[in-house]
């Protein structure tokens, strides 16, 4: 499972090395990625459209994706833990 894809723009070598692990994974086994980035804003993750396409291209082609619009379940929680705490206040 890769979590967070594009919580930080990768550096070059980065990317490079996702480069490389995506083809050897891909149509051997599940790949399990999360992100809050939609797939146009890969190529600023990456630092490079030319590098993301074919991350996505493979990716993409034996896939599902789930899409998931709304707060932020922790997020969630945790706000209603602060607010839990101002009340006892």
């Amino acid at each position: 499972m890769v979590d967070e894809v594009g919580y930080q723009p990768l550096e070059r070598a980065e990317a490079n090395l996702v480069f490389q692990v995506i083809p050897k994974r891909y149509a051997k086994g599940s790949i399990i990625l999360t992100s809050n980035k939609t797939f146009s804003e890969w190529g600023q993750v990456f630092g490079d459209a030319v590098l993301a396409t074919p991350i996505l291209d493979r990716l993409l082609h034996h896939c599902d994706v789930i899409s998931i619009n709304g707060p932020s379940y922790g997020l969630k929680n945790r706000l209603a833990a602060i607010e839990g705490d101002t009340d006892a206040a």
